[in-house]
């Protein structure tokens, strides 16, 4: 599972560099949480097909991510995002709430 919810990053990361054919599969995969058995019904293709389709794709959004590092980089900005929003919540005075302000839109607008 924990490699399904790793892929379902990535794909959201770099899934429009896909073929179509994968970004499909590959979103009834992830977003749906379809079996390969079950893709590969609605598919017409076999359960091999559905097979390799995924882990090529899988292999592509690894590589896409190791030479890009963009979900790396996100996740290191979110985390710097919650850790000073975190500090900032206790710190008194008007520019502490103001930063407190400034810092979780910015989170929320990374989020989307």
């Amino acid at each position: 599972m924990e490699d399904r919810v790793e892929t379902g990053w990535l794909f959201d990361f770099y899934g429009p560099l896909l073929t179509e054919r994968q970004r499909n599969i590959l979103s009834l995969y992830c977003d749906e949480d379809f079996s390969l058995s079950e893709i590969a019904v609605r598919e017409g293709i076999s359960r091999q097909g559905v097979y390799d389709t995924v882990h090529r794709a899988e292999r592509q959004l690894a590589d896409y991510e190791a030479r890009l590092g963009l979900l790396a980089r996100y996740r290191r900005l979110t985390q710097g995002l919650e850790e000073s929003l975190e500090i900032l919540r206790g710190a008194p005075g008007e520019e502490a709430q103001r930063a407190q302000k400034i810092l979780s839109r910015l989170l929320v607008e990374e989020e989307e």
